[in-house]
């Protein structure tokens, strides 16, 4: 609920007998706000609809469905909150709503668009990969594929480490792919304002919520994050760093395959993969 239950803990000590056990179902459940009217909330904690009402009004909204609107925007920058009018029932919403946002990707694309970053990607003396929260697992995989076709791909932050001396000594020649879904920690703004006054070419990805700062990097690259319920799907964001990495590969196939098949004897010799 992100400032509902901060507001919650605030207030707690003014809060009544009848009132804290709404509290304490809510903190408890954070996510169950959005899925209940107010008569419904009041019988599952054992309280009057009256007290729904006094709390919310506590809180500082003029209702309670101005404060499960506000429960409901949170879901839209990211928050994990379940809607009961569209939970999933069955498997079909999930694939219909991963597969909508695959096709969004797919019509927001372009050969022309996308060729720049495949030659920057190819060119670059080095490639920073920088991910966090949410972000690293996507930024992970695609160091982790452009590593096998190309040198020089790192990843940062590593764990328990910071980002200074990750950018230090980058300058034109290298290239930054910055991943940034929503709910980034604050200083992602600040990290992307240093990697431009350095001058690096950027390759920024993101979703919808980043739109108001894409035009400041060099390439910028949307991917539909949306969901039938409580968490982000992250196949578009998958599928696109696929992409890349299959398009980086196929523009050098011949350095990128040599560098594959020796990884691939390294394999052998170190006996590290299962090839049967």
């Amino acid at each position: 609920m992100g400032i509902i239950d901060e507001t919650i803990r605030d207030k707690y000590a003014e809060l009544t007998p009848q009132e804290r056990k709404l509290a304490d179902f809510m903190l408890d459940r954070p996510n169950d706000l959005a899925m209940f009217n107010s008569a419904e909330l009041a019988r599952l904690c054992g309280v009057s609809k009256a007290t729904v009402s006094r709390m919310f009004k506590r809180l500082g909204f003029s209702s309670f469905k101005e404060g499960q609107m506000e429960s409901r925007r949170q879901r839209q920058l990211g928050v994990p909150v379940v809607d009961s009018d569209s939970s999933i029932r069955t498997y079909a919403p999930h694939f219909e709503r991963e597969i909508r946002n695959l096709q969004m990707l797919a019509q927001s694309l372009s050969e022309e668009q996308v060729q720049p970053v495949i030659e920057a990607m190819a060119s670059a003396r080095s490639v920073k990969v920088i991910g966090f929260r949410n972000s690293y697992p996507v930024a992970l995989h695609i160091r982790q594929q452009l590593l096998q076709i190309r040198p020089c791909v790192d990843l940062a932050p590593l764990p328990g480490q910071t980002l200074a001396e990750e950018l230090e000594g980058l300058g034109g020649d290298d290239l930054v792919i910055f991943i940034a879904f929503r709910r980034r920690p604050k200083i992602f703004e600040e990290v992307l304002k240093l990697v431009l006054q350095k001058n690096i070419p950027v390759l920024l990805i993101g979703d919808a919520s980043l739109r108001k700062v894409a035009a400041k990097a060099t390439w910028w690259l949307e991917c539909p994050l949306e969901s039938v319920s409580g968490f982000d799907a992250y196949s578009s964001a998958m599928s696109l760093a696929t992409l890349l990495c299959n398009s980086l590969l196929h523009h050098i196939a011949v350095s990128g395959q040599a560098r594959s098949l020796s990884i691939s004897d390294s394999y052998r010799n170190l006996n590290e993969l299962d090839f049967s």
